[in-house]
């Protein structure tokens, strides 16, 4: 498409590469029903939906959830995520998508907030980990920002320009972690997000992956 080689994309997971939205509203829910919540559809979810993860929560019970009950909450989402997730498959297209970035002599990588040990392993097991040039999970206690785990994702791929580089991901959040770092993003309505809460970020938002690596194309050259 007449670009540099050194465009590089980072991806997004949860919600992204790997379409586990029903996994996602499964344990959710589960967690909900910890606290007595009535389970919320996918619509509601994606409506509702913010980072950190208290404040989500905050829009449901009217408050934000007490150390306690978000450490109740957190550890039962994880629990039946983990059970949910072995259903979940790629997002459609995302081998070709990757194996075509790459052929042009582009550079990926992965920033996800799902936990590191069990991302790694997760996409391996898919067969797609030789496309990237690095793989990050979330290190740390979960929900909060993605902001400074892109700081260190992007200071640790060494010899990317982040004037080059997209961030594509299913929520707002990817969008203010690319901002923070001088990248570019590109936001998928297949997730966790709507397309009215993602288009009130300010950049390009799209039904498809396919369409989220033209417009990283675009954006990157």
């Amino acid at each position: 498409m007449g670009m540099q080689a050194n465009a590089h994309i980072v991806w997004d997971w949860n919600g992204t590469l790997f379409h586990d939205v029903d996994a996602i509203i499964g344990a959710t829910n589960a967690a909900f029903a910890e606290l007595g919540l009535e389970p919320i559809t996918l619509e509601q979810y994606r409506e509702l939906y913010c980072v950190p993860v208290p404040k989500f929560y905050e829009r449901l019970l009217g408050r934000l959830p007490s150390y306690e009950e978000w450490e109740v909450m957190d550890a039962t989402f994880h629990r039946h995520y983990t059970e949910h997730r072995a259903l979940c498959s790629l997002a459609e297209g995302v081998k070709e998508l990757l194996t075509g970035w790459a052929a042009a002599g582009r550079s990926q990588s992965i920033l996800s907030m799902y936990g590191h040990e069990d991302l790694v392993p997760l996409v391996r097991a898919f067969g797609i980990e030789p496309h990237f040039v690095r793989v990050d999970g979330r290190t740390g206690p979960s929900g909060g920002s993605k902001t400074e785990h892109m700081v260190r994702h992007v200071a640790a791929l060494g010899g990317v320009d982040p004037a080059r580089t997209v961030v594509i991901g299913d929520a707002a959040d990817d969008a203010l972690a690319a901002q923070a770092v001088g990248a570019r993003a590109v936001l998928y309505t297949g997730g966790s997000h709507g397309r009215a809460s993602l288009e009130a970020v300010g950049v390009p938002v799209v039904d498809t992956l396919a369409e989220a690596v033209a417009e990283a194309e675009r954006l990157a050259a």
